[in-house]
């Protein structure tokens, strides 16, 4: 390989390279220094900077205030230190007077060192001397106390004490402005006085609450009009703190009185929290003054609900409390700041929602009491009523009239709210502009509380058995046609909560009416008349193309559709369902085992199937048949312990899956299920009469199937080869197998063998995949059985470690030729996949 230029002359020209670079370096850097010079003319250069160039640009210059506050601040240190020192050592020898007076010598020095240090521009050193001047100044107020006023209470001492200091540290800020610390350690000083006053008068609870919104206030005021940002921010941190530290007080005084005069100052608290909070909020950022305007919405609630609720039981406290969350709505046209509406809002919907979650359980015991009836299958119509058959009757349903109540005023403001959406959207414009999804949740909020409220009513009103029967089928009704109404107009967020509010009814109603058996046949009926009507209504149903509105992007379009779809299926398959249970009760009434009763329970796939064709085209049709099917695997498995029976009923599956198969759409899964079924009949049917020679009946079948695919394959050479000769050929070898595997003779295993081997060896012959894989697999089987006792002993006569050592070589070679292992069974794949 020859070099382009030759090593040589690329080495000196490296070299001239590097020479130029160095050059140029040290030019750059003496016009660095000279432009440093003139920036900064008055400071000290050092002379020479040799190592400049090699180790990288040259470090900043030390200016000499830099030097000089280094300097000062080492000294206050050293000074510090000695301080100390003197203090551990010399302290003892000294009086509480002489004491006295090296503090107050020191603070004044201390106190006076900043201004000078100021002046001299060492902001730095001003400001540790100020700290040191700070905790001197803590420690003349206690030498104070002992040496003036010894005998004085230490709390109310400390309250004067911490008083006199954020004043003084107030001052001290406000003359040496550019000073920080004292300003923020006067802040922090002024929590303290009046708790600490509350705490020497061993005043009360609500003298404390007082004491900390006071502070609060201050605190706000200090935030709003203080001096600096850092000023402004602790004296933020510290009206929080110390307000939600005082309206909590109040509230759990407000919470706990038992008479209205009692919840009196408790609310005069929360209203002065309220009002501090919103005179903060006027001036604050958006953030905070949203905040402020929830904490000043929740402080009015709780003020006016804990007088109206004062000595009533908790669990019907909640409406007060309610309406008072519902009455600050009306803030939205106060002349607030738009943050502060909105904080009212926001304050107005938490209370809404928790009274809400208030009413939740007693809505859950409504729904889930319902599975109790599953023990008690028509045990008789229940004592006690509706309460009776939920289990319920033993809780204080008193103590909870107020759930429905809350739910159905929550449920009807807001469908107050969706109907008159857009005069209330103009009026509460000026604080909030909600868009078009928030009316969809009004209003499916709306009809999910509405539902609730009516699904606990009859529990609450202790409805008899068939009077809450027949409230809850009204409501299922009621709610479907509200979804029917939603859905037909499109994807509406309210049909869609309407649907999944009437599918839960109807399951809690279901499982009520199991109580008895009339009422199962009425109350199921009327649920598949009501779910059929509401499919039927849904079936036509399509996402419209256009609207008033823009139009969807293509991915929200499909999940549109595809919500459509599923929300149409819903009651479909819920009229199957029912009809499910109908078809169940009906074996029930007429005294049918549960094997005998599963012909009765095939009726509901059969009307399935019909409805399968009917539906042609439609979304639901899939959904529909499906459940069918599912009816089905119920037969089946009610009538698993009767082997005869059982053939009988696949048999019924197998019709009914033929049927399925006429329609072309259906034909590749049905075909072969239908197949499938019939022979798994057969030799269901064989095997429970107790046939010892299955080929008797088996042959006659296989010989005309394969005739009759054989004509197929002529006709159209293109077919499969299962479709042709896959029945037929299984219809005898697996029953002749399993019969094999049991048989002691050898004939049976040996003819078996050979016929396979034909089998397999025509298939290979004429690339007929059926035949090759039929014949091998059972020839395979059948071999495995003849040898298995062989192969036992023999295993049995070698060492233990022998198959190990046999599995590992096998693993290794296998390990070793992988690749070509891989590429054999790929090429195997594709030859079978050629195949018909």
């Amino acid at each position: 390989m020859e070099h382009v230029p030759p090593p040589a002359e690329e080495l000196a020209l490296l070299e001239r390279e590097l020479a130029w670079l160095d050059a140029r370096r040290s030019q750059l850097l003496a016009r660095r220094a000279w432009l440093l010079s003139v920036l900064t003319p008055n400071v000290a250069r050092p002379a020479t900077q040799p190592f400049a160039a090699p180790f990288g640009p040259p470090a900043a210059p030390v200016g000499p205030r830099s030097a000089q506050n280094a300097l000062l601040t080492l000294g206050g240190l050293l000074l510090t230190i000695a301080a100390i020192a003197f203090t551990l050592v010399s302290w003892g020898h000294l009086g509480i007077g002489g004491r006295s007076a090296v503090l107050g010598v020191v603070t004044g020095a201390a106190l006076f060192a900043p201004v000078v240090l100021l002046r001299r521009g060492l902001p730095a050193t001003a400001e540790s001397l100020a700290a040191l001047a700070s905790v001197l100044m803590v420690l003349d107020a206690y030498a104070l106390h002992r040496v003036a006023v010894p005998a004085a209470d230490g709390r109310g001492f400390a309250a004067v004490a911490a008083a006199v200091l954020a004043v003084l540290w107030g001052g001290y800020g406000l003359l040496l402005d550019r000073l920080r610390l004292p300003l923020l350690l006067a802040v922090m000083s002024a929590q303290l006085p009046l708790l600490l006053w509350a705490w020497a008068a061993g005043a009360g609870t609500t003298a404390f609450g007082w004491a900390l919104l006071v502070t609060a206030a201050s605190d706000c005021a200090i935030a709003v009009w203080g001096k600096g940002v850092a000023v402004r921010v602790t004296s933020c941190v510290c009206c929080w703190a110390t307000g939600l530290l005082g309206l909590l007080v109040a509230l759990a005084q407000s919470v706990s009185a038992d008479a209205a005069s009692a919840a009196v100052m408790p609310g005069l608290l929360l209203l002065m929290g309220a009002v501090i909070a919103v005179s903060g909020a006027r001036r604050a950022p958006a953030g905070l003054a949203v905040a402020g305007g929830v904490v000043a919405g929740l402080c009015g609630v709780a003020a006016v609900g804990g007088v109206l609720r004062a000595g009533v039981a908790w669990d019907c406290s909640v409406p007060a409390y309610l309406l008072c969350g519902v009455a600050l709505l009306v803030g939205v046209r106060a002349p607030l700041p738009r943050p502060v509406g909105q904080g009212l809002v926001w304050a107005s919907s938490i209370v809404t929602v928790g009274a809400v979650l208030a009413a939740a359980p007693t809505v859950g015991l409504s729904l889930m009491g319902t599975v109790s009836q599953l023990a008690r299958v028509w045990s008789g119509m229940p004592e006690g009523g509706v309460r009776g058959a939920l289990d319920v009757e033993g809780l204080a349903w008193s103590r909870m009239a107020a759930a429905p109540v809350v739910l159905l005023v929550v449920s009807g403001l807001l469908g107050t709210v969706y109907r008159s959406w857009a005069r209330l959207v103009r009026v509460a414009g000026p604080v909030l502009s909600p868009g078009a999804a928030w009316r969809g949740a009004a209003g499916a909020g709306a009809v999910a509380l509405g539902w609730a409220g009516f699904t606990v009513l009859p529990a609450m009103l202790g409805m008899s058995y068939a009077a809450a029967l027949s409230v809850q089928l009204a409501l299922a009704a009621g709610v479907f046609a509200v979804a029917v109404r939603g859905l037909r107009r499109g994807m509406d967020v309210v049909g869609l909560t309407a649907l999944v509010c009437g599918s839960v009814g109807t399951v809690s109603t279901g499982m009520l009416s199991l109580a008895a058996e009339a009422a199962t046949y009425a109350v199921f009926a009327v649920l598949l008349v009501v779910s059929g009507v509401a499919a039927v209504m849904l079936g036509g149903t399509e996402v419209p193309a256009a609207r008033a509105m823009p139009p969807l992007p293509s991915v929200q379009t499909a999940r549109a559709v595809r919500a459509l779809q599923i929300a149409q299926a819903v009651p479909a398959c819920g009229a199957v369902v029912c009809g499910m249970v109908l078809a169940r009760a009906v074996g029930a009434s007429l005294g049918l085992a549960g094997d005998r009763a599963a012909p009765v329970m095939l009726a509901v796939p059969a009307v399935t199937v019909l409805l399968g064709a009917r539906l042609q085209g439609l979304p639901s049709a899939l959904p529909v048949e499906l459940t069918g099917a599912v009816a089905g695997v119920a037969a089946v498995a009610m009538a698993v312990t009767d082997r005869p029976f059982l053939a009988l009923v696949l048999a019924l599956c197998g019709v009914l899956a033929a049927g399925t198969a006429v329609r072309a759409e259906r034909r590749p899964v049905a075909g072969y299920l239908a197949m499938a079924l019939f022979v798994l009949a057969a030799w269901l049917r064989l095997s429970a009469s107790g046939v010892s020679a299955p080929e008797a009946y088996t042959l006659p079948v296989t010989v005309p199937a394969l005739t009759v695919g054989v004509l197929r394959r002529r006709r159209d050479p293109e077919a499969s080869s299962w479709t042709a000769y896959g029945a037929g050929l299984a219809a005898t070898l697996v029953p002749s197998l399993f019969t094999a595997w049991f048989d002691p003779h050898w004939i049976r295993p040996l003819l078996l063998g050979a016929a396979a081997l034909v089998i397999t060896l025509s298939g290979a012959r004429l690339r007929l995949q059926a035949l090759l894989l039929l014949g091998g697999a059972v020839l395979a089987l059948d071999a495995l059985h003849e040898l298995a006792p062989y192969v036992a002993q023999v295993l049995g006569a070698l060492p233990r470690w022998l198959p190990l050592a046999v599995a590992g070589a096998l693993l290794l070679t296998i390990g070793a030729t992988y690749e070509q292992r891989l590429r054999d069974a790929r090429r195997l794949k594709k030859t079978l996949g050629r195949m018909r």
